[in-house]
């Protein structure tokens, strides 16, 4: 709607998994790195936890372009919230399972295991790494399921795991991850992002503007300034105050967007 007013090719502050706006903040850069790591040397697990809206979803969607097809066969859980046998199912499925029966008894669970064990020897001897990446999993509240999951690190050969599971959520996620000992344990890899500072805010504001086009000044010091003051710095909030602001300075037909606006428009969100 703003869009031809800003001379912009597109809306700059959607908040969805866009790889192309990605912006590398100093966390952002290092859990890429370690997750990398996690998984081209086969560790096994990682964590990646961090507030709501801070761009976990996006990293994830952004190490999804470093698994090649002829390398890489992968799962990724974009909602966690299933019993145990139905997130193993579900894995089972996005790892190329077809047909499989769907009466939930202890027979479909054989079948199961069996079918996931077969498509890890047949990834491993195809020279292909097994990648499971469940997102948001700080919404699982059946502490079964982390054992679940810790037992699908026993898929293994004597020199190698024949999977290498990534976990991503909010904080409170490596509390019940540590509840389960065994598990805490076999993670070999964890990050955490923090919040945006003043400097990487306004930076991430600008790297948002230049992908779709813009080459001109459009946020003041003082509302950037603003922007993370009532934002905490988090990305997902700083989209959305950023787009009403956009919205606001066409219906207003101002060509800066000053302290003053910021403030108004955070007003209205509640913030």
């Amino acid at each position: 709607m703003y869009t031809e007013y800003w001379n912009l090719s597109k809306k700059p502050f959607e908040n969805t998994p866009d790889p192309s706006f990605l912006y590398y903040s100093k966390e952002h850069d290092e859990a890429l790195a370690r997750l990398l790591y996690a998984v081209r040397e086969r560790k096994g697990a990682a964590l990646l936890t961090g507030v709501f809206g801070c761009g976990k979803t996006l990293l994830g969607h952004m190490l999804l372009r470093e698994f090649s097809e002829d390398r890489y066969k992968v799962a990724y859980i974009a909602n966690p919230y299933l019993s145990s046998l139905e997130l193993l199912m579900s894995i089972t499925t996005k790892l190329g399972a077809m047909n499989l029966p769907q009466k939930k008894d202890e027979l479909l669970l054989n079948v199961i295991l069996d079918t996931f064990s077969g498509i890890l020897q047949n990834n491993a001897r195809d020279g292909k790494d097994t990648v499971i990446i469940i997102d948001e999993c700080h919404m699982i509240d059946d502490a079964r399921i982390f054992e679940e999951m810790r037992l699908l690190l026993n898929f293994q050969l004597e020199d190698r795991f024949l999977l290498t599971l990534l976990l991503f959520g909010q904080p409170e996620l490596r509390d019940k991850i540590n509840s389960n000992k065994q598990f805490e344990q076999r993670i070999a890899v964890k990050c955490h992002l923090e919040n945006l500072s003043i400097e990487e805010a306004s930076a991430y504001i600008k790297h948002r503007l230049g992908v779709v086009g813009c080459s001109v000044e459009i946020f003041t010091a003082g509302a950037l300034k603003a922007i993370h003051e009532r934002t905490g710095g988090i990305p997902r909030r700083i989209n959305r105050l950023c787009d009403t602001c956009l919205l606001s300075g066409m219906v207003h037909g101002v060509r800066i967007v000053d302290e003053k606006l910021v403030l108004e428009e955070a007003k209205e969100l509640g913030g």
